[in-house]
């Protein structure tokens, strides 16, 4: 059982969707499907723009979005709070771009105001992009990306968005809040195994585009645009994979936006509650968790006992902590396929690891009972 932020659980008829025998992927079944899904994404994205499809992972998805707008020497300014976050400023610099940093501890929200400030310093306009990680997977925590936005806006730099955890988890509406660049990855909100990657693409973005001079060939966007425009791909996509993405994107539209982002909210509210309840402290701060995932910093255990306890003993896995956070924390990700029963289960799972490792902070069954009193209401 996965409660994980990627890979996430897997629906039934998305895996059997998987299964097909392929087609061809120039054959007109192929373009039908491709149009089907083309469409779909844009309501999952609330966007007219383009929606491409890469082969690559998150990490492929945020490269693409980077090297097809900017030229060797631009400023960019990088807004971080968690190891995401930094890896961007090394994919940034290591494509020669000047980066400028702003950051938070991690586990604390980044303040819009610092990205204000930084971009106020910048009469000249020489900051060419503002890249930014809306739900900071390493930490649990999600940042105002629409205030940052606004900022952006004001300013007139591209805003690039990571929104690898909170695409078909919380509300992104990519038109409404001018967001030029929205990247995402396969395995996680959108239900299905890795391997695809999701780049949004404005008209603003395709502008600097076309001065942008940074080498680039598999990832370069505008002959996926120019294939998407024809229900079509540059190069071979992964047949199977599209296939699931149809099911996933089927099963999106029946649930509806407002009830994805509203069940992802709850079952957030619900381990939050829950690891309180337990005597557990959260890493990230009331107010700012991020609806795909929960990060717990315990004192009284230690985080990976409690990982493999919950492996051995309930055949559920957990995320552990990353880099300085390794050994500190774990996290619970709630994210894609995930149910109430899910949720009470990995919450009962864990109350019973707490009580094998000795801990005595919280009074037995009160985890699950903070739970339920969220998922029932």
């Amino acid at each position: 059982m996965l409660m994980i932020p990627g890979p996430t659980p897997v629906p039934e008829n998305v895996l059997l969707a998987l299964a097909k025998h392929p087609i061809g992927h120039r054959s007109g079944e192929f373009s039908q499907i491709m149009a089907d899904v083309t469409a779909n994404l844009k309501w999952l994205h609330q966007t007219q723009n383009d929606v491409l499809m890469l082969t690559v992972s998150g990490t492929g998805a945020m490269e693409a979005g980077m090297i097809n707008f900017f030229s060797p020497g631009d400023r960019v300014l990088v807004v971080h709070n968690g190891k995401f976050g930094e890896r961007w400023a090394e994919v940034a610099q290591a494509f020669a771009l000047d980066v400028v940093e702003v950051t938070a501890p991690w586990g604390q929200p980044i303040d819009p105001t610092t990205v204000q400030a930084a971009l106020d310093a910048d009469p000249d306009k020489a900051i060419k992009g503002v890249i930014v990680t809306h739900s900071e997977t390493s930490t649990g925590v999600i940042n105002d990306l629409e205030t940052i936005s606004k900022h952006v806006k004001a300013h007139g730099a591209l805003i690039i968005v990571d929104a690898v955890t909170s695409l078909g988890a919380v509300n992104v509406p990519i038109d409404e809040w001018g967001l030029d660049v929205v990247c995402s990855g396969s395995q996680k909100g959108f239900m299905i195994p890795p391997g695809l990657g999701f780049v949004t693409v404005s008209p603003k973005a395709w502008e600097a585009y076309k001065v942008a001079k940074l080498p680039r060939f598999y990832m370069d966007l505008g002959p996926y645009s120019k294939g998407a425009a024809k229900n079509t791909t540059p190069f071979t996509p992964p047949v199977n994979l599209i296939f699931a993405l149809q099911a996933a994107l089927k099963m999106m539209k029946a649930e509806g936006l407002e009830q994805i982002f509203a069940r992802h909210h709850r079952h957030m509210l619900a381990t939050r509650a829950a690891v309180t309840a337990m005597g557990l402290p959260l890493y990230a701060p009331e107010g700012h968790g991020s609806p795909a995932i929960t990060a717990v910093a315990p004192t009284t255990v230690d985080a990976e006992q409690v990982r493999s306890v919950m492996k051995k003993k309930f055949d559920i896995v957990l995320a552990g902590g990353q880099d300085s956070l390794k050994g500190k924390i774990f996290r619970i990700g709630h994210l894609g396929f995930v149910c109430d029963r899910d949720i009470l289960t990995a919450i009962a799972a864990l109350e019973a690891t707490l009580s094998e490792l000795g801990h005595t902070g919280g009074t037995p069954g009160a985890g699950v009972a903070a739970a339920a009193k969220i998922l029932t209401a």
